[in-house]
């Protein structure tokens, strides 16, 4: 999105221009919820995001300093992925996700022990995560 012209600069347009698609947000979802930091963790989701895709939204991650990647230093082979404070700061948004579907869709897997959590208290659970992201 850094080098591509935006359709425009309303702030919903943003967003969708930057997450306009399922993956993005179920990389973002993995990495704050799931603790999943490595390309194989990913592919392995329940969603099996194809492998071209999964670079291709890592790569865009990157570049729009959503995310940074680094050797992991207990296997140098591989690379380890995290999220940066910019998109740390996307956990609130995914919490409204997460509770508006536990609120509409039946079928949703949300875990009603988060959900208790978040109607408790929202903000000490933000901290919480945020904390346990950022040390980690």
């Amino acid at each position: 999105m850094k080098n591509s012209k935006r359709k425009s600069d309303c702030p919903i347009n943003f967003g969708l221009e930057l997450f306009g698609d399922r993956w993005t947000f179920l990389i973002v979802r993995d990495l704050m919820f799931k603790g999943k930091h490595y390309f194989g963790e990913f592919v392995n989701s329940e969603e099996k995001i194809a492998t071209n895709l999964l670079s291709d939204r890592l790569s865009m991650l990157e570049s729009e300093n959503m995310i940074f990647r680094s050797k992991d230093k207990n296997h140098k082979q591989k690379i380890i992925y995290k999220l940066t404070k910019k998109g740390i700061d996307l956990m609130p948004v995914l919490i409204e996700i997460i509770m508006w579907s536990a609120l509409y869709d039946e079928k949703s897997a949300v875990d009603m022990n988060f959900v208790k959590m978040v109607n408790e208290d929202k903000e000490g659970l933000i901290k919480e995560l945020t904390a346990h992201l950022i040390s980690s």
